[in-house]
């Protein structure tokens, strides 16, 4: 039965390859992994650096895409105003 790693774990054997002080080989049976699947989540875990380290694009479009969702909440505020006047001026009509 195949041993399932959490993130922690799996951060902790690529770091430990990253380190250099043991060959991937020696790392890999010490974990019982293939020498495949450390580089899979070696890979995975460059990229995810790469993205974090991304981050001056990415909180601009965080706060461009906040600016658009209060824009958007404005105008379903302004238009349930305008839903529940014309129901009113349906249901009661004259104001009575």
């Amino acid at each position: 039965m195949r041993k399932k790693f959490s993130a922690e774990e799996k951060m902790a054997i690529v770091l430990e390859g990253l380190r250099g002080k043991k060959t991937i080989a020696e790392i890999c049976r010490k974990h019982s992994i293939s020498q495949g699947q450390y580089y899979k989540w070696r890979d995975k875990f460059l990229e995810g650096a790469k993205t974090a380290l991304e981050t001056s694009g990415n909180s601009s479009q965080a706060a461009q895409y906040q600016r658009k969702i209060q824009e958007l909440e404005q105008i379903i505020g302004k238009q349930a105003i305008v839903i529940e006047t014309l129901k009113k001026t349906i249901i009661h009509p004259g104001g009575k």
